[in-house]
């Protein structure tokens, strides 16, 4: 199976090196198995995905990250989150959800009362720095240093773009066989579920998002800018024990997306009222 065919009359020099297929006829097994994995190897870097072999275009840089909590809270929306894995592999998902904890008074954040431990310690460093933490000792959360000191902003859920067969495996090796097969829609609507559809690892914890070569941030070029009438702003998830921070409408995610982890009505209706009331302003100030 593995003999080369020679072209009748022509000759090969005795000197010329021999070709990977003679190489192949020669080995012993164990060797040939060496060689076919170093050509599975190489055919695979050769299709993978033209963002590996170039720094990405769109990515959000230093600067992006430097504004206060709330403010970068509402600007993640309408990003893409992008994990390159180690086979060079791209996961992309659109940010459609996230809270903003802005530590200090923030009685629901980690580092409440400037509280700094080994556990929270990104959420003190420089603004663009990956705070990755367990919740329920299985599961993990993502989030983003801000400005401030302290704060950060959790990514709770994304739309996914890119990679949705990979992110379907992920996930699936975290669910019982007999669980029924999750929708697009249900890949990255989550916290957690985010971090194993894009393979998020604890490891990430105090990387810079700005730089790191395996997750960054990016513009999508082709979308239209977030209007203010399309964020709701609503309370956080799962911190009904904080008082009245439970209340506060720290949470950001674009109306009407499927992927939004939670919706409230009552929010969105109460965010209709602020843009109208927005809108009266500045025609009362044009007058």
């Amino acid at each position: 199976m593995l003999a080369l065919a020679v072209s009748p009359g022509r000759s090969e020099s005795a000197n010329k090196p021999p070709n990977q297929t003679q190489l192949k006829r020669k080995a012993s097994p164990a060797k040939l198995k060496k060689l076919f994995v170093s050509d599975n190897v190489q055919n695979v870097v050769s299709e993978r995905s033209q963002y590996f072999t170039r720094e990405p275009q769109h990515r959000l840089g230093e600067d992006f990250f430097h504004q206060p909590c709330i403010s970068l809270a509402k600007a993640l929306l309408g990003k893409v989150l992008v994990r390159r894995c180690s086979d060079g592999t791209e996961l992309r998902g659109r940010i459609v959800e996230t809270e903003s904890y802005l530590g200090g008074e923030d009685k629901a954040s980690h580092s409440a009362g400037g509280r700094r431990t080994d556990r929270n310690l990104a959420m003190f460093m420089k603004p663009g720095t990956i705070y990755v933490y367990p919740i329920y000792g299985i599961y993990l959360c993502m989030n983003i240093s801000s400005e401030g000191e302290g704060a950060a902003v959790l990514l709770r859920s994304l739309e996914p773009l890119h990679g949705l067969p990979v992110m379907r495996e992920l996930r699936a090796a975290r669910r019982k066989e007999s669980a029924r097969q999750l929708k697009d829609k249900e890949l990255c609507n989550g916290p957690s579920k985010l971090c194993q559809a894009l393979n998020i690892p604890r490891c990430f914890d105090r990387r810079d998002l700005a730089s790191d070569p395996e997750v960054w941030l990016e513009r999508d070029p082709d979308e239209s800018p977030i209007k203010y009438q399309d964020i709701v702003s609503a309370p956080r998830i799962g911190i009904e024990s904080h008082g009245e921070w439970a209340k506060k409408p720290l949470r950001f995610y674009l109306r009407g997306h499927p992927c939004v982890s939670v919706v409230n009505k009552a929010a969105e209706v109460q965010s209709g009222n602020n843009k109208k009331i927005v809108c009266a302003n500045k025609t009362k100030t044009n007058l």
